[in-house]
């Protein structure tokens, strides 16, 4: 049975791009917004993707899925290509950008655009890129070249956290902060 054979796989980090607002952009000016977003892609998106050694794999109205051999290129590839738009803030165009490691399988049967390569959506590490914001590239918290987490949500003072509650310590937390019947807090 042809069903049986294995399955041939390869770690890959992969781009997803999209553009935020597409469908309000193309309600307000379909003709500029489209030679707007060729005129990127042919001058900054195309050539940014090529000189970080990665591949298109597939593209739809306004995003791209693009294939890396190496974490470090894809993401090099997705600040120099947010950097490039923030000096470009006036096509009015803003890119989502998400990088995810994972395994791809290699697949005869897939679509032929897509050079082949499937994309399995579970089991793989991500690490997003936000929208371009004019303040400069968004890129994840940094320190001494260790991602690290945000900080915890401070506890609402509705809740009995925070400094109020602090200077009122005999406060009991709301029920909607689980200090009422059945609550947990």
């Amino acid at each position: 049975m042809a069903d049986n054979l294995p399955v041939q796989r390869r770690l890959a980090a992969i781009l997803a791009a999209d553009v935020a607002g597409y469908s309000r952009l193309m309600g307000a000016d379909e003709e500029g917004t489209l030679a707007r977003l060729k005129a990127l892609r042919a001058g900054v998106i195309d050539p940014t993707i090529a000189r970080h050694n990665g591949r298109i794999v597939k593209t739809t109205g306004d995003g791209l899925l693009v294939e890396f051999a190496s974490v470090v290129d894809a993401m090099r590839g997705a600040i120099e290509w947010q950097n490039a738009m923030a000096e470009r803030a006036d096509t009015r165009i803003k890119w989502r950008i998400g990088v995810n490691l994972g395994d791809i399988i290699i697949d005869d049967g897939a679509d032929p655009d897509a050079g082949k390569t499937r994309f399995p959506g579970r089991g793989s590490r991500r690490s997003g890129i936000e929208e371009h914001r004019p303040a400069g590239p968004c890129l994840p918290r940094w320190s001494a070249g260790v991602p690290r987490a945000k900080p915890p949500p401070q506890p609402s003072p509705a809740c009995g956290g925070g400094r109020s509650a602090e200077r009122r310590p005999g406060r009991k937390p709301s029920p909607a902060c689980g200090g009422g019947k059945g609550g947990g807090g």
